[in-house]
């Protein structure tokens, strides 16, 4: 009989694990974009453990392996950003990221007090948007990440995430 993915909230622990999921599963990202400077990419070990130390992040686990994260925090704004979203290549497509999404936006709008939800994406990010649309998230604007990869903006409100969950 299979192991059942868990989703919870990321440890001290769970760090190292998120940052070598993080650098395997952004790769394709970065093949997407001809660029390997890519914000999970170039992140150091420290800053994963601060950001689990400090923000809202979650994983998803396969036994013990973390098999998907994603990162959150309440910006000035009242806004959540959410980022960093990847699920291990081998499982990705069973829904995996969006009960990560769910997990964080439950959070983030129940304990911390988001407005709204804000996340971007690569414009190429094919997959990535129609998770995003299909959850609830809509395209409010453009940017460019700081690697100079052109970024689709979608957010959706905090209330929002009741009928999504």
């Amino acid at each position: 009989m299979g192991m059942s993915v868990t989703i919870s909230a990321a440890t001290e622990q769970d760090a190292e694990q998120i940052f070598r999921l993080q650098y395997l599963c952004f790769q394709s990202e970065a093949a997407l974009y001809g660029n390997y400077r890519i914000d999970p990419l170039v992140q150091t070990l420290g800053s994963v453990r601060q950001e689990v130390a400090d923000d809202c992040v979650f994983v998803a686990r396969l036994g013990e392996e973390v098999v998907g994260s994603v990162h959150g925090r309440v910006t000035d704004d009242g806004a959540a950003s959410i980022g960093k979203l990847c699920v291990h290549p081998r499982l990705q497509g069973h829904g995996i990221g969006a009960r990560l999404l769910r997990a964080a936006e439950s959070v983030l709008a129940e304990e911390r007090g988001a407005k709204r939800f804000r996340l971007h994406t690569g414009h190429r990010s094919e997959n990535n948007l129609r998770l995003y649309r299909r959850v609830g998230y809509e395209t409010v604007g453009t940017a460019q990440g700081a690697d100079g990869v052109p970024m689709i903006v979608l957010e959706k409100p905090a209330e929002a995430y009741a009928t999504t969950a």
